[in-house]
């Protein structure tokens, strides 16, 4: 495959749906459904697929608002998939953009079965709807019920960065806990010996917690807050919660973090002569493992589109549920840039982030990252020693 022609044509396939793709993510930002409730975004994405000629399953793997739309020419030697994400932030909406990177995949999809057809390639290509990226692990569950990338060569999606286009340096993986101590409530100054403080328990961890921190292992980071601190000042908390985030690439890691994290729950309530229980929050994230060659040829695409590309990679600190497929198979979820260059910097999860998904800039990298990620699905399809070497770095990092 010629990239800069394959490119180039595949931009404008794209930009052929851009009144359809554009609308789509305009009207996905202005209706932000967060984890579970994404059935007007879901909706949206799949009566593009529809239009396209996908065949869709949704709902799927269990859930109301998670999809799989497939299509297929030929004998198909191959198979890639594309990973779409719709939900928002609750509270401040699509302050993560996740609007852009849904529609991208779609388009990308969309874009990648134009040429197929044209030029009569073999091959299928998937698109799988993760609802709730933001905390609910949709993707986790989509793998628990559904095994939903058997067969898939390839996994990629592209996220749009408050800063500019770049490459996948990975994530960490996180595991979530709610911290809860059960004490006896007592009024503060007329009966305080009568009672046991929970939120002394949750101080206590907090504590902890950041003395840990001074040799906690550079790779491994924890972080919490007090979700549940009383009621009353004058009542001592019979109920008190800390929630806290373990975070790291190392599975083993994490599960040294976690022990001692347990161990410290149990401190804290031994000296505050209370009872304590762990619950997790949401499911675990695994690490994402990025696939160099999946990388470099998106970010080459990104390059002949002009998409401000930086060589500069992102911290990787953060954690996605994205994590589990690359653990599954090969992918990479590489990053587009929309701030429009001499832009301030939008942090994610800003009011600026927020702004920039709904920017005219924004728009267009979002046009320009599903020609390229259209570009990773056709030489997957299409290149069987690419696809080879892919599955080798993936079986072998």
């Amino acid at each position: 495959m010629d990239i800069r022609a394959a490119v180039t044509e595949l931009r404008s396939y794209v930009e052929a749906g851009r009144e359809s793709f554009v609308g789509t993510a305009k009207r996905i930002w202005k209706n932000p459904e967060v984890a579970f409730t994404e059935f007007k975004s879901s909706a949206l994405l799949v009566d593009l697929l529809r239009s396209a000629s996908f065949a869709v399953e949704y709902p799927y793997a269990g859930m109301a608002t998670a999809f799989r739309a497939r299509y297929t020419r030929g004998t198909p030697a191959a198979t890639f998939a594309l990973a779409a994400e719709y939900d928002a932030l609750k509270g401040i909406g699509h302050a993560c953009g996740h609007n852009l990177i849904g529609v991208a995949s779609v388009a990308a999809a969309i874009a990648a079965k134009t040429y197929m057809d044209k030029h009569d390639v073999g091959g299928s290509i998937v698109v799988l709807g993760t609802p709730a990226e933001e905390g609910g692990g949709g993707k986790v569950l989509m793998l628990r019920n559904s095994d939903c990338l058997n067969g898939v060569d390839a996994v990629m999606m592209a996220h749009d960065d408050g800063d500019a286009t770049r490459g996948d340096d990975g994530t960490t993986g996180i595991r979530r806990y709610d911290a809860v101590f059960h004490g006896q409530a007592a009024h503060a100054a007329g009966s305080p010996e009568q009672g046991r403080n929970a939120l002394d328990a949750v101080i206590l961890l907090c504590n902890a917690v950041g003395l840990y921190r001074q040799q906690m292992p550079p790779q491994a980071l924890i972080h919490g807050v007090i979700a549940d601190g009383g009621t009353a000042a004058n009542v001592i908390p019979a109920r008190s919660c800390g929630r806290f985030y373990i975070r790291s690439r190392d599975e083993a890691l994490l599960d040294e973090v976690q022990r001692r994290f347990v161990k410290m729950v149990e401190g804290a309530a031994l000296m505050t002569g209370t009872a304590f229980e762990i619950n997790e929050v949401s499911v675990p994230y695994k690490a994402r493992k990025p696939n160099r060659k999946l990388d470099r040829l998106f970010l080459e695409a990104a390059r002949l589109l002009d998409m401000n590309v930086s060589d500069d990679l992102p911290e990787g600190r953060g954690s996605s549920d994205f994590g589990d497929f690359t653990q599954a198979v090969p992918g990479a979820q590489p990053y587009f840039g929309i701030r429009r260059p001499g832009g301030a910097f939008a942090p994610g999860h800003s009011e600026l982030m927020k702004e920039y998904a709904n920017s005219d800039y924004g728009y267009e990298q979002m046009l320009n990252a599903a020609a390229a990620l259209a570009a990773c699905a056709l030489k997957v399809l299409e290149d069987a020693e690419f696809r080879a070497a892919v599955r080798t770095e993936f079986e072998r990092s």
